[in-house]
Parts: structure tokens; sequence; C-alpha cells
């Protein structure tokens, strides 16, 4: 989960909540979305099973060292060495795998789900980095973003002497760029980054003009709910969630936002819901999978009153990348479209 994306009130109330239930972001259990057990789950788990492994630059770029960087967090950082890299969160570590310096990586955020880092050791959970863990594994260069915490642990691996640079989170589309970019500076990999920033634009704008056309009709509303029914954690996105911009890109509105909604989330209401009135529903799968699935998602408050709720439509990406705004965000983009527009041409 993202986590600017999901930033200001909402990280204590996600960090919580994942502590919980012990999700981290890994993909689908087997409950997915649309219209019960039937066609739509069926491309939802395909699309989730698809995102668990990276497409690394064909070729593997030799980082160009040393270097000095900006920091997110105003301070200037001096890279002399990538051999030992540790990404504090599963998005920053997506970003290293897919620009080919995977094999450097020696440990991982719990949010890193897809094969390639499957084997690293967990040192940590964005929100709950362990700082004795990272320092053992004798990182030579460790990537944080501003929401990565706690605050003391940063310190301590700084105080260590460990290259530590921050980099701001992605909150759309429009940001992805800019945040491989500054991956690929600290990593002494420039020309890499460009690749996979101008691979990823591509991609992107490849997934857009598939986008059904609907002449005369208008766009579908879509609400992006973050569910965790095991903690009762049920809120509802609005302008700050971090899916809007995948929504809009998608032909879509976001439902949360259009209703008014300026906060990150709310919690879910039945008035809030008829308010945003949706046509779908987006969700992250172990959010649905921790309701009991489309069946327990209807049963919460004001959904089954909504035109998703009703039509049981709904859009389920996995929670590992659903937010990441990264290298894979168009396979996100063309699982969302390819559920949201089913059977339209």
């Amino acid at each position: 989960m993202r986590r600017s994306r999901l930033a200001g009130a909402l990280v204590s109330v996600l960090t919580l909540a994942l502590a919980a239930t012990g999700c981290g972001g890994s993909g689908a259990d087997g409950t997915g979305a649309g219209g019960g057990k039937g066609g739509t789950e069926q491309r939802a788990a395909q699309a989730a099973g698809a995102a668990d492994r990276l497409e690394p630059l064909t070729a593997r770029p030799e980082p160009r060292l040393p270097v000095t960087v900006s920091s997110a967090d105003g301070r200037k950082v001096t890279v002399t060495s990538t051999d030992r890299i540790v990404p504090l969160t599963g998005s920053l570590s997506e970003i290293v795998f897919t620009l080919g310096l995977g094999e450097r990586v020696v440990a991982r955020d719990i949010t890193a789900t897809f094969e390639q880092a499957a084997r690293l050791p967990v040192v940590t959970r964005a929100h709950d980095v362990s700082a004795e863990g990272v320092l053992s594994l004798r990182p030579t260069l460790v990537l944080a973003d501003t929401t990565t915490g706690p605050a003391e642990a940063i310190g301590q691996i700084r105080a260590a002497g460990i290259p530590l640079l921050v980099v701001e989170p992605a909150k759309g589309l429009a940001d992805v760029g800019e945040r491989i970019d500054a991956v690929a500076s600290a990593l002494g990999v420039t020309a890499a980054g460009t690749e996979l920033k101008e691979r990823t634009e591509r991609r992107i704008a490849a997934v857009q003009k598939g986008i059904p056309a609907r002449e005369g009709e208008r766009k579908p509303r879509v609400a992006f709910l973050y569910l965790r029914g095991s903690a009762s954690v049920y809120l509802l996105g609005g302008a700050g969630s971090g899916a809007s911009s995948l929504l809009e890109a998608a032909g879509a509105v976001d439902a949360g936002k259009e209703s008014g909604l300026t906060k990150d989330f709310t919690p879910i209401t039945s008035e809030a819901l008829v308010k945003a009135a949706p046509d779908a529903i987006l969700v992250m799968t172990k959010g649905l999978a921790s309701v009991d699935g489309l069946d327990g998602l209807v049963k919460i408050p004001g959904v089954a009153e909504t035109p998703a709720g009703m039509d049981r439509r709904v859009v389920s990406v996995e929670d590992g990348v659903l937010l990441n705004y990264g290298p894979r965000t168009d396979e996100v983009l063309k699982s969302i479209v390819g559920q949201l527009y089913a059977g339209e041409k």
C-alpha cells in the first residue's frame, strides 16, 4: 500500500490494521472480483498472478559511482557502493529489481511480494523499520521514502554511517518517472533509469489506447474501498487516497473524490456510499478476502444500495501493486481496465 498515497492520518490506521491482520501486500487468495465466482474473478486472479513477477530491463547496467544525490529530506547523500542494497518499501524494491540490480538487494520490506524477492529476509514493514535488522546485513545503500519510519530507526541507520536516500512517494501516474529517475540516479545507472521510465510510459499509453470507446455514455464511477475485516477497518477513498490517478487513467471517475471527499480516506457510511453512487468498487485482493469475498462485501452498510452493490460489480487488484505507481503500473491499469470494461469492445 502506498504510503503517501495512504498518508497523513491514514498511515497510523493502516499500520495498526496491517499489524493486526498480518497483511503486507501479498496477492489474491482465490477471492476475486465481480459477478461472484465467474469470469471477472478469474481475470482478476490471472492478473494478480502475472503481477507477481517483475520484468527487468534486458541489459544489466553497471553502476557508475560515486554519485552524490539529493534526498527528499533535504540532505545530500553520497553513494560509493551498490553491492548491498536494502530498499525499505516494496515499491522501491520493484524499481531496483526492474532496473536490473536485483542481485544486489540483500533484504526486503514485507510488501515486496514479487517472485524475485521472495527468498530475501524480511527486515521491515515500511512503518516499523528494524534498524538492527537492517544494519546486521551490512548494507552499502538504504532506500526509503518520506513515510518510512519510525524516525528513530532512520536516524540510527544514518548514525552508523550508511548512505540512506529518502525518495518522495508517488501520488499518481505523473510521479512514476521522477521516482524511477531518483532511484536510478542514486544507483549510478541513470541511462537505465531513462530506459525504464520510457518503457513504463509507453506501456501505460498502450493500455489507455485499448480502453473501449463509450461515446454518449457517462464515465463509470468507481469507489476505492480499503478493507481489513479482521481489524474492523472499512474506509472509503477520497481525493488523497492515491487511487484517483489510476481510475482517471482508466477512463473512470473516482466516485469518492467526485462526491466531495477531500481526505485520503473516511470511514464507510451508508450516506457516504449513496452519495458516491459507484457503478463499480475497487478493492485490494486481501481486503476483499478479509470480508469473506463478494458476499461479505455487500453486507457492509450501504454497499448493497449502490449500483455497484446491486450489480455485484467489483474490481480487485493485488495489494502489493495497486498503489505502487512504478514499473508495474501498466499491469495494474490493464487489470483495472480489463475488469471494468469486461465484455465491451
